[in-house]
């Protein structure tokens, strides 16, 4: 199948990474850049003059941000671009408006640049398949989840690892429960041991720990392909649960 040249817009108010992220992509033969901003306004403009067929979005941005230029984009005449969101992730709120506004995927900052154009490449090869229970049972995310949380350092004597591992096959079948990880996730699988939400939530946090003190640095970049800083701190539980779920989604998809 001949692929076609895909159209790429940037909206990112870092100039120095909005310039590494343009240098990187017109290296790529099947992708075209047709705009970068660097606020929300020139990215609506850009959509509506160029029609690009993937936007990549960061969310804080003056002028109008990128929750701002979400809503707005909903209401655009014409075709809407796919639409991959650049956050940090920290907040659950965050992530569930997110959601809400029809983002097509998201990538954790700091970005590794080659999964980034991939998951450009990706997004216009197939439609997203929705994960139903049944959709799940056909291909072996629980090994998978499992081989991953292993691989990372994460022993499966302690609380942690099965709580982690339930929750994190449940956001791979809805990735919409992301937004809503202390609501949903935590107390579903906190019913099905028997025990609290807050406890849930510690134990996933310590296992989280553990896999961070081993230092497999070299591993967690292999798995996700996400460049690790040590010196930044630990994911958080829905950061580590994402990237995860991530590289899981994505395997699915091929």
């Amino acid at each position: 199948m001949t692929r076609h040249t895909i159209k790429v817009a940037i909206a990112e108010d870092n100039k120095v990474f909005a310039s590494i992220m343009h240098e990187h992509l017109s290296q790529q033969p099947d992708i075209e850049l047709v705009g970068v901003a660097y606020d929300g306004e020139q990215i609506l403009n850009i959509i509506t003059e160029k029609g690009p067929d993937v936007v990549l979005l960061d969310i804080i941005m003056p002028h109008l941000d990128g929750i701002e230029a979400l809503e707005r984009i909903k209401h655009i005449k014409s075709k809407r671009p796919k639409i991959i969101v650049l956050t940090s992730m920290g907040q659950e709120t965050l992530a569930q408006r997110i959601i809400e506004l029809g983002v097509d995927y998201y990538l954790l900052k700091p970005i590794n640049l080659d999964v980034m154009t991939k998951r450009i490449k990706q997004l216009l090869e197939a439609p997203e398949r929705v994960a139903t229970p049944e959709a799940i049972e056909s291909w072996p995310v629980n090994t998978m989840v499992t081989n991953a949380i292993r691989k990372i350092g994460i022993p499966a004597h302690i609380k942690g690892y099965q709580y982690l591992r339930d929750a994190i096959i449940m956001i791979v079948g809805n990735i919409g429960l992301l937004g809503t990880v202390t609501k949903e996730v935590y107390p579903t699988v906190a019913r099905k041991y028997s025990t609290t939400p807050s406890r849930v939530e510690t134990a996933i946090r310590h296992s989280i720990e553990v896999a961070w003190k081993s230092r497999n640095k070299d591993m967690i970049n292999g798995l996700y392909g996400y460049t690790i800083n040590i010196n930044k701190g630990k994911p958080t539980n829905s950061e580590f649960m994402a990237l995860v779920a991530d590289k899981l989604r994505m395997a699915r998809r091929a």
